[in-house]
């Protein structure tokens, strides 16, 4: 017999549609693969909530969210994101809300509330893991609840499983990487001759760049990020505004042209590091990589860490950094590993 896993939803943007797409397209081969039936069972935003015991009809939802038309929204309740948590039977609060860098709200209440009534919390925001993830994981740990925050670094990549479970037994020494898909899009732009202007009207088109472009340009995504990868994988004590911090604003064709004459390529790097006597730092800023590394062959808006250990040396992950159904499967997974 399945195990049953009741989720409510806070959010329903990329990400949040992102999930409700995979659930809708894969729960009979979950189940059958591995015994486990995930059941979105409620699902609220700013504007309306939705919330069906035995499960919300996933079609439906979909069809009316993409038309706006919130009348059609399936066993429609007259309840704000806090009232779901606190009314919904359920076992899991999936928190995709929009992320804020500077207080974390209203996500970071949402994840508490959860943790209160006993809920399991997986959740693609950066604001709440970066600025309080070792809090939030003592009060689950303390509760027995689990907290799954894959999607806060490379979407669904395993960045953060693979450095605490795949590489386990090994020293991390480094972690440096290409963690922003809208600048590492523009960089690469960059290389064929166009101008930095041009290349972020084209990332803004594109929709991988934001009308006001300064959380990729200038580097706080990817200091969010760097900040996550320090203190939740190599033990460190860092937020967002600890981490020293240069975007790709400065960069002109001419050093992207003298960089191609020296065999290397000009990527935004996020670099976090343990000192001797165990201290971690982390940074973001563009630097010349050789051509030969393989974070140089990463092109347009996809990412990659390397991971330096004491017993395997380099290994390098490449793959999605961004997407509604690529951040959504991180939601998955983390959802899984509580079934299991």
């Amino acid at each position: 017999m399945a195990n049953t896993m009741r989720v409510i939803q806070i959010g329903f943007g990329s990400v949040g549609r992102g999930f409700v797409e995979i659930l809708q397209r894969k729960h009979g081969w979950l189940e059958q693969q591995y015994g486990t039936s995930i059941s979105l069972v409620g699902v609220a935003t700013r504007s309306w909530c939705s919330y069906d015991p035995s499960g919300i009809d996933l079609a439906v939802l979909r069809r009316a969210a993409e038309l706006g038309d919130l009348e059609a929204i399936p066993a429609r309740q007259p309840w704000t994101p806090a009232q779901l948590i606190q009314q919904a039977e359920a076992e899991v609060l999936a928190e995709v809300s929009p992320t804020d860098l500077s207080s974390a709200e209203p996500a970071l209440s949402y994840m508490r509330a959860a943790f209160a009534r006993g809920l399991h919390v997986v959740t693609a925001n950066k604001g709440p893991v970066a600025l309080h993830g070792p809090q939030l994981l003592a009060e689950a740990r303390e509760r027995g609840l689990s907290f799954g925050y894959e999607g806060t670094v490379m979407a669904g990549t395993p960045a953060l499983r693979l450095g605490w479970s795949a590489l386990a037994g090994c020293e991390l020494r480094e972690v440096r990487g290409i963690v922003n898909g809208t600048t590492n899009y523009m960089l690469t732009q960059m290389e064929t001759g166009m101008a930095y202007a041009e290349a972020l009207a084209e990332a803004q088109r594109l929709g991988y760049a934001e009308s006001d472009p300064a959380g990729d340009v200038e580097g706080y995504d990817a200091a969010a990020k760097a900040a996550i990868l320090a203190t939740m994988l190599l033990g460190g004590s860092v937020r967002p505004d600890d981490v020293e911090r240069s975007g790709i604003t400065g960069l002109t064709p001419s050093d992207i042209a003298t960089a191609a004459a020296a065999g290397e390529r000009w990527k935004l790097i996020a670099r976090v590091t343990r000192a001797p006597d165990g201290s971690v730092r982390a940074s973001v800023a563009p630097m010349r990589v050789p051509i030969t590394h393989p974070l140089a062959s990463v092109a347009g808006a996809t990412n990659a860490l390397t991971y330096t250990t004491d017993l395997l040396g380099d290994v390098t992950l490449i793959g999605p950094g961004a997407g509604g159904v690529a951040t959504g499967f991180a939601l998955l997974t983390d959802v899984l590993a509580i079934g299991r």
